[in-house]
C-alpha cells in the first residue's frame, strides 16, 4: 500500500478541471503544479493544436509519453495529465511509487460546455459535432481513467470544492498515507 505521497496525478477528459483544480491542490499542499500540455508546448516551442495539425496525433503522443516519464519522476508536485495520456493501456497501473492518481470525472455535456470558448485549440473537438465526439472519446477512455486510485465527480461543482475533496481524500480516506514535505 502507498504510504508516502510524493506526487498527485490528475487524469480525466478535457474540461474536467485538471489544470484549474491541480493548481488549487498544489497550493493546498504547498507543492508545485506541472501540466503535461504546458511542458509539451514549452519543449516543442508550439501549441498542442499546431503539433496535432502539422505532425499528427501519433507524434504528439510520443512526445507526451516522454514528457510524462520526466514529470512523473518529480517530487512534491501535482501533475495535470493530458486528456488522452491516461487512456493508453497500462499507464495508470504502472505509476511510480509515491504517486496518487485521481480521476476527475466529467460528463460529455459538461466537458463540451467548459471547453467551448477554447474549441479551436482542442484538436480532437475542432471539427464535426463536439458533443458527439466528446461522448465517443469519453466512452472509449472512461474504462482506463477508472484505473486511477481515486475518483472525484466534477459536474456542477466549483474547482475549489473539487480540490478540497481531493485534499480530504488524500489526507483522511487513505489510512497510513503521509504527505511528503
Amino acid at each position: 500500500m502507498l504510504s508516502h505521497v510524493r506526487r498527485v496525478l490528475l487524469v480525466g477528459f478535457m474540461g474536467s478541471g485538471k489544470s484549474t483544480v491541480g493548481r488549487l491542490v498544489a497550493a493546498g499542499l504547498s507543492w508545485r503544479f506541472l501540466d503535461f500540455d504546458d511542458r509539451i508546448e514549452e519543449v516543442e516551442g508550439r501549441s498542442v493544436a499546431e503539433i496535432f495539425r502539422t505532425q499528427g496525433e501519433r507524434y504528439f503522443r510520443r512526445v507526451e509519453s516522454e514528457i510524462a516519464e520526466d514529470l512523473l519522476s518529480e517530487d512534491h508536485v501535482v501533475l495535470g495529465s493530458g486528456g488522452g495520456w491516461a487512456a493508453a493501456p497500462g499507464l495508470l497501473d504502472a505509476l511510480p511509487d509515491g504517486t496518487v492518481s485521481v480521476w476527475l470525472r466529467v460528463s460529455a455535456d459538461e466537458a463540451v460546455e467548459r471547453v467551448r470558448p477554447q474549441a479551436g485549440v482542442r484538436p480532437l473537438l475542432a471539427t464535426g459535432n463536439p458533443r458527439s465526439k466528446a461522448e465517443a472519446l469519453l466512452s472509449e477512455r472512461a474504462p482506463r481513467y477508472g484505473h486511477a486510485h481515486l475518483t472525484v465527480e466534477t459536474d456542477g461543482r466549483t474547482p475549489e470544492d473539487v480540490a478540497a475533496e481531493i485534499l480530504a481524500l488524500i489526507r483522511r480516506k487513505r489510512p497510513g498515507i503521509e504527505i511528503a514535505n
